[in-house]
């Protein structure tokens, strides 16, 4: 009777035991962009390490994102194109930026080493329009003397699905050329006039390659990890430079947060001598009235230990962290845009 007694007391205690793990682990889900997918996989295993706690998060490009979240069939969408605030009103839903980062040219040329190749806008948008065709065009010679040029043809490689590293990437050709925004225009998807898809960042960076003579454009944590052959481009000031997170940063020094509605800040062909013209912050949606709180809670717990303790991880992928008074600005937008069905506060 004892024995029974004891061995009924052990399995009552693991029951106990098990639904206290359950209720003390969370696990919340998250999809979009894949621009800032190397960070937030890298936050994710870092907090699950620190807390127990699982963030699972699918790189499905900024178009899938912005579905899932209004869908709600996510806890947290992510895209790198900012919703409008009209946008953002009409779905119920609030922006905050989580990192920053930037786009960057890619080639795959035999001879030429990483960040050797010369680009500007003007000339980018004319490889993207498909009115400069050979490696060896008169403009690409113009901007690189002393590189040997090869004769072949380029091989144009962007995103085939809606991506706001597509965004960032036009918006910035359509402001350094008429041309291109009035033949291509901007967003997360464009039709293009020339080249071949790929699917992520990860599918443009496989195509590039793959494929001798190919140019595309990734994120830069993917040019790292793959070491792909970048190139510098000429900023808005007429320096050329290199990609790499002092020049993200420098790019975002003049942001204006708080005066931008939802803080939806463009960070392409900012001034200053050092600015990567091709810099974007990527941004976390949210819906206003959470339809499980629990969940929302949990996904604001995620990123304020992400900005608390996340920025080295950051910079180690070339990311730029916010800044502590973005931080500020974006703990008081929790605060007072995020509730739950009675209208309480869930920050």
């Amino acid at each position: 009777m004892e024995l029974n007694r004891l061995l009924k007391s052990f399995v009552m205690l693991l029951s106990v035991s098990a639904v206290f793990s359950s209720v003390q682990a969370a696990e919340v889900t998250g999809a979009g962009a894949t621009f800032p997918y190397p960070i937030y996989a890298k936050w994710a295993d870092a907090y699950k390490k620190a807390t127990g706690n699982t963030v699972n998060y699918q790189s499905i490009g900024s178009g899938g994102g912005i579905k899932q979240i209004k869908s709600k069939t996510v806890d947290f969408g992510a895209s790198d194109m900012p919703l409008k605030a009209e946008d953002l009103e009409a779905d119920g839903l609030t922006q905050f930026p989580a990192v920053i980062g930037g786009v960057v040219p890619v080639v795959n040329l035999d001879g030429i080493a990483p960040g050797q190749l010369k680009m500007t806008g003007e000339v980018l948008a004319k490889i993207y329009m498909g009115s400069i065709t050979k490696w060896n065009a008169p403009e690409i010679v113009a901007l690189n003397a002393g590189v040997k040029l090869p004769a072949e043809d380029i091989t144009v490689v962007h995103r085939s699905d809606g991506s706001g590293t597509t965004f960032i990437w036009t918006d910035y050709l359509s402001k350094v050329s008429a041309e291109f925004k009035s033949t291509v225009s901007s967003g997360t998807a464009v039709k293009w006039p020339v080249g071949l898809g790929g699917k992520g960042n990860e599918g443009v960076a496989a195509n590039v390659q793959r494929i001798k003579g190919a140019i595309g454009y990734v994120e830069y944590a993917y040019v790292k990890r793959n070491k792909m052959i970048h190139t510098q481009v000429k900023n808005r000031d007429g320096n050329f430079v290199q990609a790499d997170d002092v020049n993200f940063k420098a790019a975002a020094s003049g942001a204006e947060w708080a005066k931008t509605p939802g803080m939806g800040v463009i960070l392409t062909n900012q001034t200053g001598k050092e600015s990567w013209p091709i810099s974007g912050a990527t941004f976390i949606l949210l819906h206003k009235v959470a339809a499980n709180p629990a969940n929302t809670k949990e996904v604001l717990k995620f990123f304020e230990w992400a900005f608390a303790n996340g920025a080295e991880m950051a910079t180690e992928l070339e990311y730029v962290p916010m800044p502590a008074d973005v931080i500020k600005l974006i703990h008081a937008g929790w605060k007072n845009n995020l509730k739950d069905g009675s209208g309480k506060s869930l920050y």
